[in-house]
């Protein structure tokens, strides 16, 4: 459970963020601060995974929260939510390493899109314990794959439903049938099937027989 605190002097913003997250599986609102001071006092006794941060607080920039939060609570992941669009607040964020950077008003599906991305690149991380470029490349979406563009696939394969495969895949830490693959798609059986074999044959996954308990054995995917 991804633990978060929304930190927003505008209650109503708060709010629509706090309805947002609960369109997120896995996550769970720890706390909400109104200003800077409340926003330190809450990470200094909760445990917290993720802050949502704005800039233009009443009593300090969010910015220049950034340094301290860093100082003194090095584990935990920001993405500001925020109306700055000065370049230099940007820059500021880059630069203390924040995971994202969203521009109010933020929609719903952006926002969605935004936490599951965090999600999925948390998980990854911490599946392993040592890391190499592919992995790197993987979580900083620099690989030849995550670029990849339609001409490059083959036949019957789309980039779009190929992308929400992957993503199925990088979820699930048990692997994934061709039945519930089919299921999560909305797709037949052989449709399914041709989608995870395409991820097979470029490395991205690996097909085991799950043996069970009864019956015969299930040809499952897991990601490399």
């Amino acid at each position: 459970m991804i633990k978060v605190v929304i930190a927003e002097d505008d209650f109503r913003i708060a709010q629509v963020q706090e309805q947002f997250l609960h369109k997120v599986s896995g996550v769970k609102l720890v706390g909400k601060a109104l200003n800077a001071k409340e926003t330190m006092g809450i990470l200094a006794v909760k445990e917290v995974d993720l802050l949502l941060l704005d800039i233009y607080m009443p009593d300090e920039l969010g910015t220049d929260l950034l340094p301290k939060i860093r100082e003194n609570h090095p584990s935990v992941d920001i993405i500001m939510v925020t109306a700055a669009t000065e370049r230099a607040m940007l820059e500021t964020s880059i630069r203390n390493g924040v995971f994202n950077y969203l521009l109010k008003p933020v929609t719903m599906e952006k926002f969605v899109e935004t936490i599951e991305d965090y999600k999925k690149k948390k998980k990854l991380l911490n599946s392993f314990d040592e890391v190499d470029q592919s992995l790197i490349d993987r979580y900083f979406g620099t690989s030849k794959q995550s670029a990849i563009s339609q001409k490059d696939l083959p036949s019957g394969v789309d980039r779009l439903t190929l992308q929400k495969v992957k993503d199925v895949i990088a979820e699930l830490n048990g692997g994934v049938s061709i039945e519930e693959m089919g299921e999560k798609m909305g797709a037949s059986r052989t449709t399914a099937r041709r989608y995870l074999e395409y991820l097979v044959s470029i490395n991205f996954c690996m097909a085991k027989h799950d043996y069970g308990i009864v019956g015969r054995p299930e040809r499952k995917y897991y990601l490399v």
